[in-house]
């Protein structure tokens, strides 16, 4: 399989932005302006805006996701939401693992692999990002650092579940920094990741499956990111937040 029959995704993460009364204006403004995109689109948006989300993505080609979830199905567990809920909802896809997660709300590894399986089980369409710090790529330790965050966040993940995982390499360097890994960088990693997973499952799996590249895309560099043969989509941050950059990330993935 070549990077042709690889479903390009391209995945607004909202972060903690937008009332629910400008969620609904941002997603009706995004809405007319991808309806024919060829690639998926997705926004994961926070837990308060879901259900507007919802109603006005309905008959559209915009999918629905959320930016974490927790592991137990329900319990006391104040102030989280689980999968299952998320699900019954009717959201299709969760961003599990975000570096702002693991830098301040202490996501490990071990917990990221907890909420895919729950994720997962519920029916989710599992957004895992891995990245690396500016100390950890000059120390050069970047391939095995991203190689281990796989490996750990898919253990006890079959073949045929790989179908709902979506990996999203994001240098943490690059996010919210207006720093931008260079095209042959975001390609390395991304390649990287896809070795890993041939190295885990097997190379048919490996080609199958969609890297997005996430840190800082914006309209201007999509293009020459989204065109490297290991990187299938992205996951927007800022640019997310305006409909026209929003879809011009999201032609440049068409036509990539």
């Amino acid at each position: 399989m070549n990077k042709a029959k690889r479903k390009a995704v391209i995945a607004g993460n909202w972060k903690m932005n937008k009332t629910p009364a400008e969620a609904k204006t941002l997603i009706e403004g995004i809405r007319p302006l991808v309806k024919d995109a060829s690639c998926d689109v997705v926004c994961c948006v926070p837990y308060i805006d879901l259900p507007v989300v919802l109603e006005a993505a309905k008959g559209s080609n915009i999918g629905v996701g959320a930016e974490n979830c927790h592991w137990e199905k329900s319990g006391a567990f104040t102030g989280e939401v689980s999968a299952q809920m998320l699900a019954s909802m009717g959201v299709q896809y969760v961003i599990i693992g975000h570096s702002e997660r693991r830098q301040y709300f202490g996501e490990t590894n071990e917990t990221v692999n907890k909420r895919i399986r729950a994720a997962l089980d519920a029916g989710l369409t599992v957004i895992l990002c891995v990245g690396e710090s500016l100390q950890q790529r000059e120390q050069g330790i970047t391939s095995e650092l991203v190689a281990m965050q796989t490996k750990i966040a898919l253990g006890g993940v079959s073949k045929d579940e790989l179908s709902r995982i979506i990996i999203a390499y994001e240098p943490i360097w690059a996010i919210g920094t207006g720093k931008t890994a260079t095209s042959t960088q975001a390609n390395e990693v991304c390649k990287t990741i896809r070795t890993t997973i041939a190295n885990m499952y097997d190379e048919a799996a490996a080609e199958a499956m969609t890297i997005q590249y996430g840190g800082s895309m914006k309209p201007g560099n999509a293009p020459e990111l989204l065109a490297q043969p290991d990187v299938d989509g992205g996951l927007i941050g800022g640019a997310s937040l305006k409909p026209d950059d929003f879809a011009a990330i999201v032609k440049a993935a068409t036509e990539g």
